[in-house]
């Protein structure tokens, strides 16, 4: 597993989220480790670099 930083849609806080690199694409919801809210996060994988991960964090209201 990976480590990844990505921002708050609610609060700003930067958090470091796990990134579990044998899934390509994946979305799921993890709590704010500051303000308790809902966030949910997609994971993709780049297929042609192994090494590069785009995760996007978006509130519930999106």
């Amino acid at each position: 597993m990976d480590i990844h930083t990505v921002q708050c849609p609610y609060c700003g806080e930067h958090l470091e989220v796990f990134i579990d690199r044998s899934v390509p694409r994946q979305e799921y919801i993890e709590d704010c480790q500051i303000c308790c809210r809902p966030i949910t996060l997609t994971v993709t994988l780049d297929l042609d670099d192994d090494t590069q991960a785009h995760v996007e964090a978006r509130s519930e209201e999106e």
